[in-house]
């Protein structure tokens, strides 16, 4: 793993919520990195920090204290602009779908792709039908989320959130809400896709199902990295 570039780097991150006697730490000395194609799945009890760091790595949250870097940029201090311009190349998949129902399946995935203003409008629509076509949604391109199930509707968001071949995915409980064989599928093309696009996976699951698509599984407890395997695997190798 050392010798590639990793794609999040992150040294001596402290979160803080609320201010004065309010204030809360929420995160402790965290220390990680997520490599080029990794999937990193990320366990923990609710309120453990997994989703406050998700939103930092994704530059939805502003670094407070320590070093978080994304493809080597500097989060810390970093402003508005550069945030947006982060967050444009991360691909988000969440719990809630998070569809507009008002816009069918390719127009839904097209969003992502428009965010690019160099790309054409032909442009865009060939690559939102193709990507849907890879997550085996090619016969539903002009259907609105209301006549999909919700493993199809999990797909459109994957399709989304890999249709400008991200090089980070963050993914909040994207299971939750699906029956087992529905969930087991959207991994598994989640891995498959990360695997053949070189995209990094960083997903927050309380699905024990789904653990043995991890490269590494890392447990958060109150706000502190309580166990990373990949460290637990080389301490058990030395």
């Amino acid at each position: 793993m050392t010798n590639r570039e990793p794609v999040v780097t992150i040294q001596h991150l402290n979160h803080y919520y609320g201010k004065g006697s309010l204030k809360k730490q929420i995160l402790f000395d965290i220390n990680i990195e997520v490599y080029s194609g990794e999937i990193v799945i990320m366990t923990g009890p609710s309120g453990s920090g997994k989703t406050t760091l998700l939103s930092l790595i994704g530059g939805l949250r502003s670094v407070q204290e320590g070093s978080l870097q994304f493809l080597g940029r500097e989060l810390y201090r970093a402003n508005q602009k550069k945030l947006v311009n982060i967050r444009r190349k991360i691909g988000y998949i969440f719990q809630a779908h998070n569809l507009l129902e008002f816009l069918t399946a390719r127009q839904n995935v097209q969003m992502a792709v428009e965010l690019n203003e160099y790309v054409s409008s032909q442009e865009a629509i060939f690559k939102s039908e193709s990507m849907l076509k890879m997550v085996g949604l090619g016969d539903k391109v002009n259907e609105y989320p209301e006549n999909l199930s919700g493993g199809q509707k999990q797909r459109i968001a994957i399709a989304r959130a890999l249709v400008n071949h991200p090089p980070l995915v963050l993914a909040d409980e994207p299971t939750a809400a699906l029956d087992k064989q529905s969930g087991r599928d959207v991994v598994e093309l989640m891995q498959h896709l990360a695997k053949e696009q070189g995209t990094s996976i960083l997903l927050v699951t309380h699905d024990n199902r789904i653990l043995d698509i991890a490269d590494r599984i890392v447990e958060m407890e109150d706000g502190l990295l309580a166990r990373d395997s990949q460290t637990a695997v080389s301490t058990q190798r030395n």
